[in-house]
C-alpha cells in the first residue's frame, strides 16, 4: 500500500462540533445549518497502491481539489490521518504525515510526492527561469551537483518537447501548454512514487489537452508512479485511471474500477453525473 486515508475531514469556518453529522449527501448540503461552516472534506476515506492511477471525479465544491491539498499538506485536516508507504518514526510505527517534522515534510513534497497544479501559476516561480524552476525540485530532493542538476533539466526540457534553448527563459515567456509543460518537468524531476494532478488540462486547447494526456500516461507507465487525479472531465478519466471515486459535498459516493462507474454506475449520483456529462 503506497497511501492510506483514514476519516480525513476539513471544515472552513468556525465549526459548532456538528457539522460533520449535519452535512454530507443524505443531507443534500455541505453547509452547516447550525453554524454555516462549509464541510469540504467528511470523514473519507482511501487506499492507493503503487503504480496505481486513481481518478476524482464530482461536481465543484464536491472537494476533490481539498483531497488533493491534503495529501500534500498544502493545508492541515481538522480530523483524521494519512500514513505514507516507508514513512515511519524512529522506532519503525507508521506515521502520520500530518505528524511530521518540517524536515519529514520536505522530504515528502520534494522527493516522494509532486503536484501539478491546474493554474501553472501555483506551481511555478515566475521569479525563476524554466530551468531554475525545474532544477529547485532536485535540489530540494538532495542532489547538490550542479553538472548533474543542470543535465537533468536539460533532459526533462526535452522529453516534454520544451525547446532546451530555452532553459533560462522565464515561465511567463512561454505559451500557456508549455508552461503546463514545465510544471509536468519539475513534478518528475524528483522521481516522486505519487503524482497529484488538480485538474491538469483545464484552460487548454483541445490538441494540446490530448498531447499533455498522452504524455502523462506515456510518463507514468515508464517511470511507474502512482497518481491521483482530479478532473470534471470524465474523458481524461476514462483515458489515464484504473479506478475512480466520486464525490459529492465532501463525501465519497461511489468507488470501483473506471470502466465500471462509467459504464454501470450503482448510486443515483454517478448515475445523473455521468449522464449529463457523457
Amino acid at each position: 500500500m503506497l497511501l492510506e486515508i483514514q476519516n480525513l475531514s476539513k471544515v472552513y469556518g468556525v465549526s459548532c462540533g456538528e457539522c460533520l453529522d449535519l452535512t454530507g449527501v443524505a443531507d443534500d448540503s455541505c453547509i452547516c445549518p447550525v453554524c454555516d461552516s462549509v464541510v469540504a472534506m467528511n470523514r473519507v476515506s482511501l487506499s492507493l497502491d503503487g503504480k496505481e492511477v486513481l481518478g476524482i471525479v464530482g461536481e465543484s465544491g464536491s472537494g476533490k481539489s481539498t483531497l488533493l491539498q491534503l495529501i500534500y499538506q498544502d493545508q492541515c485536516p481538522d480530523n483524521g490521518r494519512i500514513f505514507y508507504n516507508g514513512f515511519c518514526d524512529r522506532h519503525g510505527v507508521p506515521l502520520n504525515i500530518f505528524e511530521a517534522s518540517v524536515s519529514e515534510c520536505s522530504v515528502l513534497r520534494n522527493k516522494e510526492m509532486s503536484m501539478i497544479y491546474q493554474n501553472p501559476r501555483m506551481g511555478l516561480n515566475y521569479l525563476f527561469s524554466a530551468g531554475g524552476n525545474i532544477a529547485e525540485k532536485i535540489i530540494g530532493a538532495g542532489e547538490r551537483s550542479y553538472e548533474v542538476v543542470r543535465n537533468r533539466v536539460i533532459e526533462l526540457m526535452g522529453r516534454l518537447e520544451l525547446p532546451t534553448s530555452r532553459v533560462d527563459n522565464y515561465p511567463d515567456t512561454f505559451s500557456g501548454g508549455q508552461q503546463q509543460r514545465i510544471q509536468i518537468a519539475k513534478a518528475l524531476s524528483s522521481s516522486p512514487k505519487l503524482l497529484l494532478l488538480d485538474e491538469p488540462t483545464t484552460g487548454l486547447d483541445l490538441s494540446v489537452q490530448a498531447k499533455l494526456l498522452d504524455l502523462i500516461k506515456e510518463l507514468q507507465k515508464e517511470m511507474g508512479f502512482a497518481m491521483i487525479i482530479v478532473s470534471h472531465d470524465l474523458g481524461v478519466i476514462n483515458h489515464l485511471t484504473d479506478v475512480t471515486m466520486v464525490m459529492k459535498h465532501g463525501c465519497l459516493v461511489e468507488y470501483g474500477l473506471t470502466d465500471q462507474i462509467l459504464e454501470d454506475p450503482q448510486q443515483p449520483y454517478t448515475q445523473l453525473l455521468v449522464s449529463s456529462i457523457l
